[in-house]
């Protein structure tokens, strides 16, 4: 019999849109060309209304005009979690499909961040993907320094503080963040895909710099940036044991490899319908060219930070790396790579279809071994507290 599985994406976030290509590219197409799934499509709106229906498995959906107004006009789905998870559709002509395994697919904000895991846990229903710990310290870009730092991994030097702190007294904000060398990088701490995040070269620019990341986010990190530079991206896969795809090297033309770069930039190539075919698929180096010792460094360093924040399933794990003194510090951890850079994956051997499946057996494993674990105790303490009783 099929696993019926469902694929989750959308959601209140900026990164909303990509969340809709990674669900389709490589996730549904493969589950579907394989026929051994039931493949429902639960997509979460910008307003956070949730809708599953067949029609959404194709991404020319959401590529037709007013199809945001069409999903309107469907019933929402609700939601039962008892010892599973259950799509619900109420009315006259109710209906209910029992979900066998999730496959998360929503970027960013109450999904990429351990939202929608800690929602699955609760509903014990097997996930694809990092657990809750990792993913909510993945998404921190200051929690991921401070835990990798703390294990003795290089991290850039950098300062961080929140929108109240701002408030409240800039001038000491200010102050903090310029006892770093220019030029710095002024970053929203919980976003993805380079949104809100600039380039700065002296004091006049820093001001602006931090209103932008502020207006996303409500803590803010500032780093070091490091010149002349070299970005490496590393994916990684497995639970206990773990496996790394190629090292890639980004080849943008800009000062700093951003949502541009690495949506919309399809140029010529596809007549300007943008990249659909992965996040930074077209304009990339993979495998990078930066020689075996630096590959050997890189993916040592990429699985021991895995295995630090606890990651699961999936994971891509970013460095930069001075090109003159070759030193390699921990940028940041990305619990759903954008369409599981399965471009990446390929030039290691790892096609669509076997990315996707390994992932849902990972998931599956992952879930098997939670029945290890006790998450209940028997005690008398009701019993034995104070208060009055329950007359009879």
């Amino acid at each position: 019999m099929a696993k019926t599985i469902a694929v989750i994406f959308g959601g209140r976030s900026v990164e909303h849109d990509v969340s809709i290509i990674t669900a389709h590219v490589p996730i549904i197409d493969s589950l579907l060309v394989n026929g051994e799934f039931d493949v429902w499509p639960v997509y979460i709106a910008k307003g956070g209304s949730w809708y599953a229906d067949k029609a959404m498995n194709d991404l020319a959906f959401f590529k037709q005009d007013a199809w945001e107004e069409k999903v309107a006009k469907m019933k929402k789905v609700r939601l039962l979690f008892d010892n599973g998870l259950e799509l619900v559709w109420p009315g006259l002509l109710s209906k209910k499909v029992k979900i066998d395994i999730v496959f998360p697919s929503m970027h960013g904000t109450y999904g990429e961040d351990g939202s929608l895991m800690g929602f699955l846990r609760m509903a014990g229903a097997p996930f694809v993907g990092c657990d809750l710990a990792a993913s909510a310290v993945a998404m921190d870009k200051v929690l991921t320094k401070q835990v990798v730092a703390a294990e003795g991994m290089p991290v850039v030097p950098y300062v961080w503080f929140t929108r109240t702190e701002w408030k409240e007294d800039k001038e000491t904000v200010l102050t903090k963040a310029k006892t770093l060398s220019m030029p710095v990088f002024v970053k929203p701490v919980h976003l993805g895909s380079s949104i809100g995040m600039t380039r700065v070269k002296n004091e006049k620019e820093l001001l602006n710099a931090i209103e932008v990341a502020l207006h996303y986010d409500d803590k803010v990190l500032v780093e070091n940036a490091i010149e002349p530079l070299i970005e490496i991206t590393l994916p990684i896969m497995g639970n206990d044991e773990s496996k790394t795809a190629e090292c890639e090297r980004p080849l943008n033309k800009t000062e700093f490899f951003d949502f541009q770069d690495k949506y919309l930039a399809g140029g010529k190539k596809d007549g300007g319908k943008g990249n659909t075919e992965g996040a930074n698929s077209q304009y990339s180096e993979v495998p990078a060219n930066i020689g075996e010792e630096m590959t050997r460094k890189i993916k040592e360093l990429g699985t021991r930070v895995y295995k630090t924040l606890g990651c699961s399933g999936i994971a891509r794990v970013d460095f930069l790396v001075h090109a003159e003194t070759k030193e390699i510090y921990v940028n940041e951890v990305n619990t759903l790579p954008g369409s599981l850079y399965h471009h990446n994956w390929k030039k290691a051997g790892v096609s669509n279809m076997e990315l996707v499946l390994e992932l849902v057996r990972l998931a599956e494993e992952r879930f098997a071994k939670t029945r290890d674990t006790t998450y209940t105790f028997q005690s008398d303490i009701l019993k034995k507290v104070g208060g009055s009783k329950i007359q009879q």
